[in-house]
């Protein structure tokens, strides 16, 4: 990876014209060919971009451009539209290369799989004597994230979300009424957990009989999550 700061001014041309007037901005260009043009605002989105397959030249600046102050043009083109990025060097603060190797990709914590399971271990969550009967319980329209059993024998599926919205208690609705069809499961009731539930979702698992339960990700990964607490 190319780090440059420079004083530059960008046009870029294709099925659309922009054009960026002269300032001091970062310039990265990456291993995989792209170009991005940065400013010191806007958080992670560049002013201006190319994406691969694209292929970099540098030139040197005609006549006009050289005697303008102008060092070096950097040209961009994109391989399957044409499109272009010209990006006119008048002064460069800053030059690095870097080889940062392979990445190994993004690795999420707390994702629906995470949260699935840790609740099967900690089943206590969702109520006192409660044994977990499988995960991913199948049904005719896919499967159910928990099935629990109460002590009484009565079956509790369970629904688990990052953040619970009226989609997900649709979901479990319709979960809840083929599974309640099983005269071995039945009667069937339904719980909605979630790290954030809606409060339009509260409202709509309340009318179908279906419980919420809020999941603390952190406390239950065995983590302090500074929530507030009552004991």
């Amino acid at each position: 990876m190319r780090l440059v700061i420079a004083r530059c001014s960008v046009d870029y041309t294709g099925r659309l014209n922009a054009h960026l007037p002269l300032a001091t901005r970062l310039l990265v260009h990456k291993g995989d060919g792209s170009l991005l043009v940065h400013s010191d605002g806007g958080s992670y989105k560049p002013l201006n971009w190319m994406s691969p397959p694209c292929r970099l030249e540098v030139e040197l600046p005609d006549a006009d451009s050289a005697a303008a102050g102008v060092l070096e043009h950097w040209r961009v083109t994109h391989a399957k539209t044409g499109d272009a990025l010209l990006v006119r060097i008048y002064e460069v603060l800053h030059d690095s290369s870097h080889e940062l190797g392979i990445d190994p990709g993004l690795q999420k914590d707390g994702v629906e799989a995470d949260l699935q399971r840790l609740l099967a271990e900690q089943v206590d969550v969702i109520g006192d004597g409660l044994t977990l009967v499988r995960r991913e319980y199948p049904t005719a329209i896919g499967p159910v994230d928990l099935l629990l059993r109460d002590p009484a024998g009565g079956t509790i599926a369970v629904e688990v979300k990052r953040r619970g919205d009226i989609d997900g208690v649709e979901q479990l609705t319709r979960y809840l009424e083929l599974l309640g069809r099983d005269p071995h499961l039945s009667p069937v009731t339904g719980v909605f957990a979630a790290q954030e539930i809606k409060p339009q979702a509260k409202v709509l698992a309340a009318d179908r009989g279906i419980r919420c339960v809020t999941l603390d990700y952190e406390g239950m990964k065995g983590v302090e999550s500074g929530a507030p607490r009552l004991f």
